[in-house]
């Protein structure tokens, strides 16, 4: 495979409507110590101007739903999460609330969520412009969440009603959602789709080195088992960038040419490559093993991936 160049991101910007994300609403008194009980991060800590990842584990620690968290009012936490796992986890959350002052709805109908990017989010929310990476800002009806930048590209998240999300639209040129896509791979922030479900405790996917584990916090379903990967050193497995001419699906498995018959790795999640249609990039999990060998995607015979990484800190030498 030729050497695949990355696209110029300078130009790029915009609004998005972001289908692929919904919310969940919780709202009562125990809101916050139900779901400090149930994920991966510091609910109970958690302030109106920021925002937090966090994880919703099995009882064997495999992730459920990766979430961004605001809790706008004491008494009123929204979720963040695949939109195609909203329902599954509003239901599943419920059965756990038991004698707890706390409801869980969904609210994809009702409340929406806009990607921003580029010098136009710069200019129309200047707020955001020099807010730390997760804060939370306040608006009329609405939220803005700052996102890491990815490719030297800004990015926020908004947050709000279905009626303000129209005018904010309508104010800003508009986004390809190739590009928003790309560039959520990009940021090697991972993203739990239905695909993927029960895959990965949170370190095979780099979910504590992006802040959505919290090890002081004390318990939730899982924590045992994320805790001994944690403290054990026992984490084989990481999260990567890669890319490939071709197509690619969100659970795909990863292949080495050394070893036919096992896989080596699963695809978190994809996108096409803006100006490039028929490459894709890709976030995926693999053996830390594995990465110095060839890597094929769905078998040893399929397209080989180029290897990339991803925008922050991965500690390598856990595969000693």
């Amino acid at each position: 495979m030729s050497e695949i160049h990355l696209p110029d991101t300078k130009s790029w910007g915009g609004a998005l409507l972001l289908s692929h994300l919904g919310v969940i609403e919780a709202t009562g008194p125990d809101t916050a110590t139900f779901l400090h009980g149930q994920f991966s991060q510091d609910i109970n800590g958690l302030g109106a101007d920021e925002a937090r990842l966090a994880a919703f584990c099995s009882a064997k620690g495999r992730m459920q739903a990766s979430l961004i968290v605001l809790r706008p009012q004491p008494e009123q936490c929204y979720l963040l999460t695949d939109a195609g796992l909203v329902s599954n986890l509003t239901k599943r959350l419920s059965m756990f609330v038991l004698r707890a002052k706390t409801r869980l709805s969904d609210q994809r109908a009702s409340i929406k969520v806009i990607g921003l990017a580029g010098q136009a989010l710069l200019a129309h929310f200047p707020a955001v412009a020099d807010a730390d990476v997760w804060a939370c800002v306040a608006l009329e009806q609405a939220w803005l969440i700052r996102l890491p930048d990815v490719q030297g590209v800004p990015r926020a998240l908004w947050l709000g009603a279905e009626s303000a999300s129209q005018q904010v639209l309508s104010a800003m040129t508009a986004m390809s959602s190739d590009q928003w896509l790309w560039l959520e791979v990009m940021s090697g922030l991972p993203r739990i789709e239905q695909a993927t479900v029960d895959q990965f405790v949170p370190q095979m996917i780099n979910f504590e080195l992006i802040g959505g584990v919290n090890f002081r916090k004390g318990c939730y379903p899982g924590q045992e088992v994320v805790a001994r990967s944690q403290y054990r050193g026992t984490t084989k497995r990481r999260a990567f960038i890669a890319h490939v001419a071709g197509q690619v699906a969100t659970g795909q498995e990863i292949f080495a040419q050394d070893d036919p018959t096992q896989p080596v790795g699963l695809v978190i999640n994809a996108a096409p490559m803006p100006g490039q249609p028929d490459v894709c990039s890709a976030l995926i999990e693999l053996k830390l093993a594995a990465r110095v060998h060839t890597l094929h995607l769905g078998s040893v015979d399929g397209p080989r991936l180029q290897l990339d990484a991803v925008p922050y800190a991965v500690p390598f030498e856990e595969a000693a």
